[in-house]
């Protein structure tokens, strides 16, 4: 049970972290008058960061704006929006789907701030101080395009007291707004959490179709401090391996030091002791292997304090979610109040694996626990975030704008474009509505525009589709 004195002190470490990295000039408002995030945007093709061989084809290709917009302009129509959270994040981000754009010279985001945000901010919260929602960038993954925000919201950061355990949450507002201006099929959120499963890897990826509020602190009697939420499509995974692949190559980065005492005056003899070697994969509900698989729809939590899994709480938060993170729940929130949401997935990297529980706690300044939780975000925070970028660039490729042809009236369709029939791909296939054309099988006989997912079933042959299809 966390104590209200320990539970403050965690909160102020969720906001510590939160803020990791800001410098002076993330804080200043009308950045572009500083001359500072109006630095051209490269003309010429800029070397990565990041030396990643993507698959031809699918390297991602930022979009220079020409000219550049506004901080009070409408965000661009996108196909998918990827949106992230501190600046360790935000590096990782850029330097895997933008590269050559580093963070300060993304285009600020401010739309609708002072009527809409700025009263429902705490004073002292970042984006009060910078009079910001955000930033982004437009990039290009094969056909699909992609925008790629930084939020200065969070749900950690910028809540407003209302009573006693209840406050505003202006992030919510912003995914609303994004969601209503970019018009994207998919929402994709990125960034670390904290592992829960001792067996999951410092870096490995977790990626779901759920999330859900665990709130003790400022949020505890909102109706929705317990709330879950899911997205129920078929997540793409094809590219998974190859994304994979690509993170083996910075596994190197994720060493963790040898260990012992900090001081010879404890009785230890030594030699130090060595850690396991990470190696990093993607976890999702279609997993090849136990190790790499959670259960359909398993959700991350979202605290609004720093929370961590240990080896006491871990049986307990297995339960209930895959990691620990602060604000994702808030998208399914945001979802949730939408009559035609888009579809949404969390994928997040574990940057702080399962911490020894027989630590000592105590104080702040004696709780080793948090020391070391603390420790290892500060560590892996950019480099456990590469990956959790490289998990998010692999679902791009294989997203699909519009839902899977449906079968026609003369024949059954395994297609997954068009059905090889011309007449069919011309009326009924792709989900167009056709009532003068009814679906007429030997045992069943049904309008086409009405078919539902057991007749689907039932005409297919399938008794359940996948929920991560591989193709």
């Amino acid at each position: 049970m966390i104590t209200p004195d320990e539970m403050q002190q965690r909160v102020n470490l969720a906001r510590m972290l939160l803020s990791s990295g800001r410098t002076s000039i993330d804080d200043q408002p009308l950045v572009d008058e500083m001359g500072v995030a109006a630095l051209p945007l490269p003309e010429a093709e800029p070397a990565a960061l990041l030396p990643i061989p993507f698959p031809a084809g699918l390297k991602p290709v930022p979009q220079p704006f020409n000219p550049r917009p506004a901080s009070s302009d409408k965000l661009p129509e996108a196909d998918v929006v990827v949106v992230t959270w501190t600046v360790a994040e935000h590096e990782a981000l850029c330097d895997v789907l933008t590269p050559g754009f580093s963070r300060l010279t993304w285009p600020r985001y401010d739309r609708n701030f002072a009527a809409k945000y700025d009263a429902k901010i705490r004073a002292g919260a970042p984006a009060k101080k910078s009079r910001s929602l955000g930033s982004y960038v437009v990039t290009k993954i094969g056909n699909k395009k992609v925008l790629c925000f930084k939020s200065e919201l969070h749900l950690n950061q910028d809540g407003a007291k209302t009573g006693d355990g209840t406050a505003t949450m202006p992030v919510k507002d912003l995914f609303l707004q994004v969601i209503e201006e970019a018009k994207p099929k998919a929402v994709l959120t990125v960034g670390t959490c904290g592992g829960i499963d001792v067996d999951h890897d410092l870096g490995d990826v977790l990626v779901t179709r759920g999330a859900k509020f665990r709130l003790q602190s400022e949020f505890k009697n909102e109706p929705f401090a317990r709330q879950a939420f899911t997205s129920d499509w078929a997540l793409p995974t094809t590219h998974f391996a190859k994304a994979e692949e690509l993170m083996a190559a910075f596994a190197g980065n994720l060493r963790e030091p040898e260990f012992g005492p900090p001081t010879k005056r404890y009785n230890f003899i030594g030699p130090l002791l060595k850690a396991k070697p990470n190696k990093p994969s993607i976890i999702h509900e279609a997993g090849t292997t136990p190790a790499n698989t959670i259960p359909a729809f398993h959700p991350v939590l979202s605290t609004d304090f720093f929370e961590f899994g240990t080896s006491n709480n871990a049986s307990e938060l297995l339960q209930i979610g895959c990691g620990l993170e602060m604000g994702d729940a808030a998208l399914g929130l945001a979802a949730s109040e939408l009559a035609s949401p888009p579809k949404w997935a969390v994928i997040r990297n574990i940057s702080d694996p399962q911490i020894n529980g027989d630590l000592p706690k105590g104080s702040m300044a004696l709780n080793m626990q948090a020391h070391w939780a603390v420790w290892y975000y500060e560590a892996f925070g950019y480099h456990t975030s590469v990956n959790s970028a490289l998990a998010a660039w692999a679902i791009m490729p294989a997203f699909r704008n519009r839902r899977p042809p449906l079968p026609c009236h003369r024949h059954i369709c395994h297609s997954k474009s068009s059905c090889s029939t011309r007449r069919c791909r011309a009326t009924q296939c792709g989900w167009r509505r056709n009532p003068r054309h009814p679906v007429r099988t030997p045992a069943l006989t049904f309008d086409s525009g009405a078919l539902t997912t057991a007749s689907i079933t039932s005409l297919m042959g399938r008794s359940q589709s996948p929920a991560f299809p591989r193709a």
